[in-house]
């Protein structure tokens, strides 16, 4: 099943985002085919205020599971995370 993650930033956070990002991609590309896409959501100013997740879990559970243990999260760089079902149906590679 595929659940989108949603995570704002603390106002703030961009310099513990940015100290966590190595973790942070070493993290993501360590799920494998888990992962479907992701990216930072961005501000006015081009800089990342949030990110984005797809990920591939057999519930909710594993999904929030994933998101609890990004290096972001972690740090304390998200205010909030939000884990939600999601069905791809347009331009989905598998279908």
């Amino acid at each position: 099943m595929l659940f989108a993650i949603f995570c704002e930033d603390k106002p703030g956070a961009l310099p513990v985002r940015l100290e966590n990002r190595p973790a942070h991609l070493e993290f993501l590309n360590g799920l494998g085919a888990t992962l479907k896409l992701a990216g930072p959501f961005l501000g006015d100013d081009e800089k990342p205020v949030g990110s984005m997740l797809v990920v591939d879990a057999e519930n909710a559970v594993g999904a929030r599971a994933i998101a609890a243990d990004d290096p972001y999260a972690k740090a304390g760089v998200f205010a909030s995370t939000s884990v939600r079902r999601w069905n791809w149906t347009v331009k989905n590679p598998e279908a």
